[in-house]
């Protein structure tokens, strides 16, 4: 597997995490998520990004409601209940791993 797949594959993660982060705390669509995380460095487009939110609907963790929006069909989606726990469960294994890195960078 090369550098950039690699790296590729463990930012799809992250990025997974960040959207349960987001969307616990309230509805998000599309193009909200993809300025949001592009504020954090990273570079998205709607080719990636909805198979990735359909992946955590059909996985339980989002649930996806369409409100109509100046005349077109939005799409927000939202934390489920199983989305919140493995958004906690998330925290602290990213809390955990972010402990053991600093200890290694000292």
């Amino acid at each position: 597997m090369t550098k950039d797949r690699l790296l590729r594959k463990l930012f799809l993660g992250f990025v997974r995490v960040h959207i349960l982060h987001h969307c616990a705390e309230r509805p998000w669509y599309g193009q909200e998520l993809i300025e949001e995380l592009q504020e954090h460095g990273y570079d998205f487009s709607y080719g990636t990004l909805y198979p990735i939110l359909h992946t955590l609907e059909k996985e339980g963790w989002l649930k996806r409601t369409e409100k109509l929006v100046d005349g077109r069909w939005r799409k927000y989606y939202e934390a489920t209940g199983a989305g919140r726990y493995v958004l906690q469960l998330a925290r602290r294994q990213v809390h955990e791993l972010a402990e053991e890195l600093e200890e290694h960078d000292n």
